[in-house]
């Protein structure tokens, strides 16, 4: 189920149940993060992740009137699964300036080389960035938000039990990682939310 405004917590109630609902999500989204080599994180998404996001903005931002939290509500819930897909906001991570400005310049173009791989189907290569460019020709941002859309036949494969890994295949930065147990198990939940 995507946010609605009657479906989000008011400021001052949500302000009373942050904490609670804080603790709740920090184990969700490391259940649903992924590192793929050393200066890339995938976090995967869903409805409780951006639900949370978006009370974050609304909260930081003091955003109270029904025009404007719809705006945030809708800046964020195209990045919620809708039953075939997996949505990710793809990391890269360079705590030194000098090296983060180098690695950028090197990184163009990313975001179109991640692919998540189903044992007997063909490579499944993310979309990037639907709603706005977010490199240049010079250098790629820190931060890209992926759509994996899958065939039928990998949807049936991955709920048979074949292997999965999400991968990169750029030429400077090659990384793959096989999902384990429980973050296949929480990615493959996103499938019956349609």
């Amino acid at each position: 189920m995507k946010p609605t405004p009657e479906t989000l917590l008011g400021l001052e109630a949500y302000s009373r149940q942050r904490a609670r609902l804080r603790a709740a999500v920090i184990p969700h989204r490391k259940l649903r993060s992924l590192q793929l080599g050393d200066h890339m994180t995938l976090q995967f998404e869903d409805e409780t992740t951006i639900r949370y996001q978006i009370q974050e903005m609304l909260r930081i931002e003091k955003i109270f009137e029904a025009d404007a939290i719809q705006q945030e509500i809708d800046a964020y819930a195209p990045l919620i699964p809708d039953g075939s897909n997996w949505k990710a906001t793809m990391l890269l991570e360079y705590p030194d300036v000098e090296q983060r400005r180098r690695e950028l310049a090197r990184l163009v173009g990313v975001e179109r080389q991640m692919y998540v791989e189903v044992a007997g189907c063909e490579p499944v290569f993310a979309v990037a960035d639907e709603d706005l460019e977010r490199s240049t020709p010079d250098k790629t941002a820190s931060v890209h938000f992926l759509r994996f859309e899958f065939t039928p036949q990998a949807l049936r494969a991955m709920r048979q039990g074949a292997a999965i890994a999400v991968g990169c295949s750029h030429p400077h930065y090659t990384a793959r990682q096989p999902l384990g147990a429980a973050i296949r198990d929480a990615l493959l939940r996103d499938f019956t939310a349609a």
